[in-house]
């Protein structure tokens, strides 16, 4: 599947109208966060650091193996457009594999992330792996 295109599967609701269509279940579509999870935590404010942020362990192997699984890697940072091209610079850097950047992710934290897909977060805490499946306590709406 690596360097594919992916391919979308069409979606029909109950009353016949077409649906956002989504990917197949073997492609998982990964949003992954810059600063403090795959380098060194650089605020917007001292952009000059981003040229040497240092690359975290097992960052790159595992994103890259995510890659040539064929599944969708896109970078979602807090840095602004005014930081596209250092954050693009020091990616290609490193030899990154990717198929997007998206700039301006709302800063502070404590996201909810709430849409009509399925949506998995993953909170990092040090150590870039593969996922393992685990049973957590999640919010959701009420039925």
């Amino acid at each position: 599947m690596a360097n594919k295109e992916h391919e979308l599967k069409k979606l029909v609701g109950e009353d016949g109208k077409t649906l956002s269509p989504v990917l197949s279940d073997e492609v998982r579509n990964f949003l992954i966060d810059i600063d403090g999870t795959i380098c060194d935590d650089i605020p917007n404010e001292e952009p000059e650091r981003m040229v040497t942020a240092e690359l975290y362990p097992d960052a790159l192997e595992i994103v890259n193996k995510w890659y040539d699984e064929g599944h969708i890697i896109t970078f979602f940072t807090s840095r602004t457009e005014d930081h596209r091209e250092v954050t693009e610079a020091w990616l290609d850097k490193y030899n990154f594999k990717y198929h997007g950047l998206l700039m301006g992710k709302p800063r502070g934290g404590n996201y909810h992330w709430i849409d009509n897909h399925m949506v998995r977060a993953t909170r990092f805490k040090g150590k870039f792996t593969d996922l393992i499946r685990a049973n957590k306590t999640i919010e959701v709406f009420e039925s």
